[in-house]
């Protein structure tokens, strides 16, 4: 009886710290809803969609590298972009290119046209990165800031879920239409030419966004340059394990449709829904995340659950069999990733606000860069060694960050001693 009630107290609870969303915050969400469902169907048959151009494995990591590499270049530019233009516009601009990146890649089927429309991504995602937790920071109070930092994303993930599911689906509806087979570039261009339609409907309710602006003092140029002069060896824990988990993230997180589909040899359909339920659980996941990061601290939430997430990242690797493999990315999709947003808060949390779009940059950056040359090299492993040293080259970089969050904030009470930025 008294376990029930606590947990009807913390439901709650849970459901109060919803409530006190800001009118601002809950318009970001619906763009994040409709651009999660668009993202979940993109990632999914983008793949896809280029292989069936006659475009190979090699490829895809490239275009992946150029989008990442781009975001990583543009990041601390985008930054002072986004103080300069503001939140709202920044987020109206990235929403735009995104979308307009995904319509120009299907109507124009040529590699230089993905080359481009790669690096426009690129560009769209940076701004959209950088602007992203400052936003949030902004608009959302300290008892509920963790709650829209972990709902933001669970709320994408749950969309994504959603769009994974259509996605398995959506060429073969479309293939029906135009009379072709399911697996053929018209399908999937068809399909892709509807999702960049709904990834513009994303901008929609950014429009109703009321702009915030910064003090003179916060939109200076030297602000966050005289920040990071003054506090050199904090940014680089704050970053370093970021990076070298993004190193391993890269390596294979881009091809997991073409892993389930040359190793365990699935179709589309059944692809699409693993990726569903996948992102589903991502979503369950980061919702968990707030209520743990409170009983337990930011950052053990960040150490344990990215910890517990190694084993079944070696079962997705090296299980024979698929149902294995495939229980093991449910278990460490919602492992690994429900401390990001925990962890976005903890930084956040950590510098002072003029100082935010910047160091908000370098996260950013720190993500790109194993994105921007992982993936180019996991590709040409792929081609002639298969998927073995990629794991475990992912393996081995998630444990040493791992290692890291705990060192350098875990170890010896070291999160406390970090001084939190004064209230905005």
């Amino acid at each position: 009886m008294l376990r029930s009630l606590k947990r009807l107290g913390m439901l709650r609870e849970y459901g109060a710290r919803l409530r006190s969303f800001s009118p601002n915050a809950r318009l970001y969400l619906l763009s994040v809803v409709i651009t999660g469902a668009a993202m979940g169907v993109f990632r999914l048959l983008f793949n896809f969609y280029a292989l069936s151009l006659g475009f190979d494995e090699a490829l895809l990591g490239n275009l992946v590298t150029i989008s990442s590499l781009t975001a990583l270049i543009a990041a601390l530019p985008m930054g002072y972009v986004s103080d300069l233009l503001g939140r709202k516009a920044s987020l109206l601009i990235s929403s735009a290119m995104l979308a307009a990146s995904f319509l120009v890649m299907v109507l124009w089927q040529d590699k230089f046209v993905l080359y481009a429309m790669n690096v426009v991504s690129g560009l769209a995602q940076s701004l959209s990165a950088v602007t992203n937790a400052p936003f949030l920071m902004e608009n959302s109070g300290e008892e509920e800031r963790t709650y829209l930092f972990s709902f933001s994303m669970g709320m994408q993930m749950a969309m994504a879920s959603v769009g994974n599911w259509i996605g398995g689906y959506l060429p073969t509806w479309v293939a029906r239409m135009i009379n072709a087979p399911a697996t053929s570039s018209s399908a999937y261009a068809g399909a892709l030419f509807i999702i960049s339609i709904i990834a513009g409907a994303a901008t929609l309710p950014l429009f109703f966004i009321r702009q915030s602006s910064l003090s003179r003092q916060e939109r200076s140029v030297f602000a966050p340059i005289s920040y990071a002069y003054r506090h050199p060896a904090l940014l680089g824990k704050l970053i370093l394990p970021m990076l070298i988990t993004s190193l391993g993230a890269g390596l294979i997180m881009p091809f997991m449709n073409v892993f389930f589909r040359q190793v365990h040899a699935q179709p589309d359909p059944v692809i699409g829904t693993l990726f569903a339920w996948g992102s589903l659980a991502m979503g369950l996941g980061l919702l968990i995340a707030p209520p743990l990061a409170e009983r337990m601290g930011k950052i053990q939430v960040v150490v344990v659950t990215q910890a517990l997430s190694i084993p079944f990242l070696i079962l997705l690797g090296f299980a024979p069999v698929f149902w294995v493999s495939a229980l093991a990315y449910y278990i460490r999709l919602a492992l690994m990733n429900m401390s990001s947003p925990v962890y976005q808060t903890f930084v956040m949390e950590r510098v002072e606000p003029s100082a935010r779009a910047m160091v908000a940059s370098l996260v950013s950056m720190s993500w790109s860069f194993g994105w921007a040359f992982s993936p180019s090299i996991s590709g040409w492993l792929q081609v002639r060694y298969g998927f073995a040293p990629p794991f475990m080259g992912t393996i081995l970089l998630y444990v040493i960050s791992i290692y890291l969050y705990w060192a350098f904030f875990w170890h010896g009470g070291r999160e406390k001693a970090i001084q939190p930025a004064a209230a905005d």
